[in-house]
């Protein structure tokens, strides 16, 4: 089980979120102010349907409620399926269990099969989620190159719509780490602390003794990791959770700012490394992880948009300042999926394929 450590800060910011309905102009500023300090920002007026949201929602609580033997017949996530625990091929691990899918309609189809025992509506309920979160996800990085003011607001959004686009569809689930015989205890020992077996004998007394409940399932949730810290290998990352907080963005070392599961009718969008070595470091690709909630089950949809394996991702020139260089070497999304998956979850990979400043490249490691 991984913690996080006592010299880690902890800061409620107020974080960025852009209302995709106000003027245009204004929209663009906001977006690339965010993608600029936080590398994050979450959207509202965003027009994907509530009842596609709802639907794809209730197929995942439907998923992860089966017996964990019916849960693995999904099979192994490797690199599609079900995992639990394990994250990846290197030894990571969270308290989590997750469904990571290929979005692909036809790839849904065929998998559907084996993850539900009505794969029409399952099958139907993913793709016409993911197509709702591409479109968004598009329109999102379309934004960004007018803000950033390319002259093709397609040269992000281009790579998602590709018909061989590599992007990934993740269902995860955090089972709350207290049980209810867990809390049983905990109440237990708060109550013979206060030198009583059943009840407490003043409404002040009772109100102390709630504020330690609850301070005790504070710092029981705020150690426990339930997916470790890193940065997304994609470019562009688009995430919906239920009501239940536990997300956490760090923009700079050390520091780490929970993101409010509210509005809940947000979408959080989170640069990958990728969209970082397309703007040439000008947008950052942001470090997260996922604390479990010590009592509430907490859920996410993580769309993960990606290239094409073949894709070239290089910077546009338009986005090289006058008397500065390109920062990172042009390299195929299969060679950077492959960098990332020989990596522990944590590293930072696209250190990996800077161009260094005496003009000779850093080599990636095999």
């Amino acid at each position: 089980m991984v913690l996080a450590t006592s010299s880690e800060k902890i800061r409620d910011i107020e974080l960025p979120i852009i209302d995709l309905s106000l003027e245009r102009s204004e929209v663009l500023k906001h977006i690339v102010k965010a993608s600029e300090e936080f590398g994050f920002f979450k959207v509202i007026n965003h027009n994907v349907p509530e009842f596609i949201i709802k639907r794809m929602e209730d197929e995942s609580y439907s998923f992860f409620s089966k017996t964990s033997l019916q849960k693995q017949c999904a099979g192994p996530a490797n690199p599609y399926g079900y995992g639990c625990k394990n994250i990846g091929f290197n030894g990571d691990n969270g308290e989590v269990e997750y469904l990571l899918l290929h979005a692909n309609p036809l790839s849904i189809s065929q998998t559907s099969k084996t993850i539900s025992s009505d794969p029409i509506t399952f099958s139907s309920a993913v793709n016409g989620y993911v197509e709702e979160v591409k479109e968004l996800a598009c329109e999102i990085l379309e934004l960004m190159a007018q803000g950033l003011r390319v002259p093709h607001i397609s040269v992000f959004s281009k790579f998602l719509r590709d018909l061989n686009s590599d992007s990934l569809l993740r269902l995860n689930h955090y089972p709350p780490l207290i049980t209810n015989n867990i809390h049983q205890l905990l109440i237990h020992d708060l109550l013979e602390d206060h030198n009583s077996d059943t009840t407490l004998t003043s409404s002040h007394e009772a109100r102390i003794f709630n504020k330690e409940v609850q301070t005790c399932h504070h710092r029981y949730q705020q150690c426990k990791i339930g997916f470790g810290e890193h940065t997304d290998p994609q470019i562009l990352t688009i995430l919906r959770s239920n009501d239940v907080g536990g997300l956490q963005i760090s923009p700079q070392e050390g520091l780490w700012i929970p993101v409010s599961p509210r509005p809940n009718t947000a979408f959080s969008v989170f640069m990958g490394d990728t969209l970082q070595a397309l703007t040439n470091g000008r947008f950052k690709s942001v470090r997260h992880r996922a604390m479990v909630n010590s009592c509430k089950t907490r859920m996410s949809m993580v769309y993960f948009g990606a290239p094409a394996p073949h894709a070239r991702i290089s910077c546009p020139s338009e986005l090289v300042a006058p008397h500065k260089s390109y920062l990172y070497r042009p390299f195929t999304w299969a060679e950077y999926k492959k960098a990332t998956y020989s990596r522990k979850l944590g590293d930072t990979r696209l250190q990996y394929f800077r161009i260094q400043s005496d003009n000779s490249e850093e080599i990636v490691s095999e």
